[in-house]
């Protein structure tokens, strides 16, 4: 394991976080941790960005759809930050490249 990923997590999130089999166990953990990962933890999640290409997703406050950028790496998934132009809402989802 990386790590960029285990800065700032407490023993028992850490040992939690090396038990992790997938990037996508190591996302959720962070959100059912309540944990604000940083640029460079992303990017050590990701295993670092190669491209960029355009998403479209759906704002979950409001419904609104929403195009953004999302660098894309050899992995199928990756994490995008993305705000709604409609209501302002701003969110982190895992999303197909």
């Amino acid at each position: 394991m990386k790590e960029e990923l285990l800065k700032g997590l407490n023993e028992e999130q850490i040992n939690k976080a090396r038990k992790c089999k997938s990037q996508e166990e190591l996302l959720a953990l962070a959100k059912e941790e309540g944990i604000e990962l940083s640029d460079e933890q992303l990017t050590a999640v990701n295993g670092g960005f190669c491209s960029d290409t355009t998403v479209s997703v759906v704002c979950p406050k409001c419904g609104a759809s929403v195009k953004g950028q999302v660098h894309k790496s050899s992995a199928v998934k990756e994490l995008g930050k993305f705000t709604c132009k409609n209501c302002g809402h701003t969110w982190k989802e895992l999303v197909e490249c």
